[in-house]
Formats: C-alpha cells, sequence, structure tokens
C-alpha cells in the first residue's frame, strides 16, 4: 500500500487548485458511494484531487486516491487493498478508472457492503453501464456525469469572466436574455471568445498545448474506441475498425440526415451493427443523435440527423474550416442536451423538453420560420446582444 500513498501524495502535490470544474459544486460528497462517469479528457481525476487537496491537505492518512490501471492491481485486487486500508483507519477511497478493472461493480459492491464506515467513490467512462452491472449496487450508488467544458467554464478558464459567475437556467435565458448580455459583455468581448471556444475550449487539456490540440483529440478519441471501449463493452476488433470508419464517414457528412441502409454499406456491416455503433458512439461522447420523441421499442429507431459531438471533433478532422451551419447547430445541441431533453422537430432545427422551439442561424435570419409557433426563439451566431425572441447563440454556452 505504501508504494500507492506516495504516488498519491505526489499527484495531490502537482494538482492545480486554480480552475475547477462545474460538477465538482454540485456532488454531495457525503454520499457513502459516488460514481462519476464521462468521456476522456473532461478532468474526473482532476476533481477528484482537487476535493480531497482542498478538504484533508496534501498528505491525509485516511484517505487514498488511487487508479485501477496502475501496475500494482496486476497482481492485487481492490477488496484486498480496501481491506487493508480499512484496518489501518482508512476512512474515504477513491478509485479511478474502473472501466480497467473487470471485476469492478462486485468487489465495490463488496467493500459497500463490508465495510460499513468506508466512502468510496469511482470513477469510470462514459460507457460505463453503472446500472446494468447489478440491480443492488445501483440502488446504492449515486451517480454524476461529468461533460466537456462549457463556454462559461471557457472563460473562467481563460481569464476572461469572474470565477463567481454561475450559469443560467434555460427559462432565465429566454425571459432575461438581453439584461443578462448586458451584464456579462461588461466584463468580456464574446464573439471572439466563442470562436475560440469552438475550435478548441471543450477539454480542459487544450491550454497544454494549443497547437498540438487537434491531434491530442483525434488521440483521445482512439484511446475511447481502441481501448476504454473493449473494456465495457463486448467488441472485437474488427467491429472496432468499422467503428472508427463510421465515425470518420460521419464527419465528413454531418449534420447528417441518415440512410441506414446506405450507410451500412458504406461501412461494410449490417443494419443492425451499424444500429449498435451509432448507439456505442453516443455513449462515447463521439456523436449527437437527435431522434424523434418517442418511448419504448420506438427509441431503437435511427435517428433524424447526426451530429459530431462538440465542435472540437469538427476542427480536428477538418482539412479546412468547418462548414459554419454545422457549428452553430453542434454547438447548441452539446450545450443545451446536457440538461434538457433535445429532439427533432420538422419545422425548426430543434425541440427542447417538448415545449420550446430552437432555429439557429446567423444574425441575418429572418423569423419567418418560426412565425406560426409559441414559444420559438431564434439563437443567431454574431450577435452580442439579442431583441425579443432573438437570443444569441454563445449565450447557450451559459447552461452549465
Amino acid at each position: 500500500m505504501k508504494p500507492l500513498f506516495l504516488a498519491f501524495y505526489r499527484k495531490l502535490e502537482e494538482t492545480d487548485m486554480r480552475f475547477k470544474r462545474y460538477l465538482k459544486g454540485q456532488i454531495d460528497w457525503n454520499n457513502r458511494l459516488i460514481a462519476i462517469t464521462g468521456a476522456r479528457g473532461t478532468g474526473k481525476t482532476t476533481m477528484l484531487l482537487q476535493h480531497i487537496k482542498e478538504h484533508y491537505g496534501n498528505n491525509p492518512q485516511d484517505v487514498l486516491y488511487t487508479s485501477l490501471d496502475n501496475i500494482y492491481f496486476s497482481i492485487n485486487n481492490l477488496y484486498s487493498l480496501a481491506d487493508d486500508f480499512y484496518s489501518f483507519g482508512g476512512k474515504e477511497l477513491y478509485v479511478d478508472e474502473v472501466h480497467k478493472y473487470p471485476t469492478w461493480a462486485q468487489e465495490i459492491k463488496n467493500i459497500y457492503d463490508d465495510f460499513p464506515k468506508l466512502k468510496v467513490v469511482f470513477t469510470g467512462s462514459s460507457m460505463l453501464q453503472i446500472f446494468k452491472a447489478d440491480a443492488d449496487f445501483s440502488r446504492r450508488v449515486r451517480h454524476y456525469q461529468l461533460y466537456g467544458m462549457s463556454f462559461r467554464e471557457f472563460l473562467i478558464y481563460e481569464g476572461l469572466l469572474n470565477k463567481s459567475q454561475e450559469s443560467f437556467l434555460l427559462e432565465e435565458i429566454l425571459e432575461n436574455h438581453i439584461s443578462i448580455s448586458q451584464q456579462l459583455t461588461r466584463e468580456f468581448t464574446p464573439l471572439p471568445a466563442f470562436q475560440k471556444y469552438l475550435q478548441y475550449g471543450y477539454y480542459p487539456y487544450y491550454q497544454e498545448d494549443i497547437n498540438g490540440y487537434g491531434e491530442r483529440v483525434l488521440q483521445t478519441f482512439n484511446t475511447i474506441i481502441e481501448s476504454d471501449l473493449p473494456n465495457v463493452e463486448n467488441v472485437d476488433f474488427y467491429s472496432i475498425n468499422r467503428i472508427k470508419k463510421l465515425f470518420y464517414i460521419l464527419s465528413e457528412m454531418v449534420p447528417f440526415t441518415p440512410n441506414i441502409s446506405q450507410l451500412s454499406q458504406m461501412v461494410d456491416v449490417t443494419r443492425q451493427s451499424l444500429m449498435n455503433y451509432l448507439q456505442l458512439l453516443e455513449k462515447a461522447h463521439s456523436v449527437l443523435l437527435l431522434k424523434q420523441k418517442a418511448t419504448g421499442i420506438r427509441q431503437m429507431v435511427k435517428p433524424e440527423k447526426i451530429y459530431l459531438q462538440n465542435t472540437n471533433y469538427s476542427y480536428a478532422l477538418s482539412a479546412e474550416n468547418p462548414e459554419t451551419g454545422n457549428l452553430r447547430e453542434t454547438f447548441f445541441f452539446n450545450q443545451v442536451q446536457q440538461n434538457h431533453k433535445v429532439i427533432y422537430n420538422e419545422q425548426t432545427d430543434f425541440c427542447v423538453d417538448g415545449k420550446y422551439y430552437f432555429e439557429i442561424g446567423g444574425k441575418n435570419k429572418s423569423t419567418k420560420q418560426i412565425k406560426d409557433l409559441s414559444n420559438a426563439y431564434l439563437a443567431l451566431d454574431g450577435l452580442t446582444i439579442g431583441y425579443r425572441n432573438e437570443i444569441p447563440l454563445w449565450l447557450f454556452g451559459f447552461l452549465y
């Protein structure tokens, strides 16, 4: 156990406390069993270490953080570690990368049951099936999901916005967008910052190397598909190659209204396999699937449109600048879907929560398409401050 503590203390010493992700303040850290899932590179590990450092300092004795991809676990198991740690007075165990450990669900469940005074917090891939692992286990765990940075967080990370600036509810933006925009634009100039965010602001690691950021985004995708996916789902090498091929085909066509038969021929798989691959890409936070409102078995029908999951993917995959309309719609969908249900609508680009209708476009877009709809809005790029139901697109980056 000593090598794990030494590695843990080194990580704590190096943990930067200046910027904290939105989810950190939303987690009830008092729960005995907490699960945090999210895409690779969104900052799960840093968030855990920040919480520990903030509350227990740089060398706590009764708190331990470890990652299950550590070589220690090639000859030791998690349950035995918890047993030893608990015997020496351990109170809180933070476990990273559980999807790398085949028996994580059973062992964490046993730890929860056998050591009633030990709190366990664990993180894993966004594809992790927390609630399919074990019905009894799922009733015990409090689950949170971490997404990439919002435009609001990017501004704070860049030092352009005060750290105390909180997010807004969707209803607040719809009702008070003019006054909110006026307040925010006293602090920063939104449009240049917005263009930077679209290109490189979604993953916190962009500051390490902006010039090489696009390449790292693609490396992150490859790691998710080649490493994380096989650890979570029963996927063979053939399927991995086909999933990657599908992703790259989609990247050249988004926003894509799919012809499933044609697309399955292009990828050289069956229709059912293609549908399964799309679901896996969605779970991996690599694509966004815009679907019709549906329940039960109807949810398995093909999506009406497919987008890349965030605009940074678009820039990383595009030899030239991505298509502007695609970037606008992708940004809106990505930011809004974190806390709201976004579905397909024949008359407008998006329907949100079944009652709000949005058309996305440039600042000169007319209201003709939504004039007969109630609760209908234009989300417009190029606007600093809106007017009536015309809302600056960038403002939807303040929802989380």
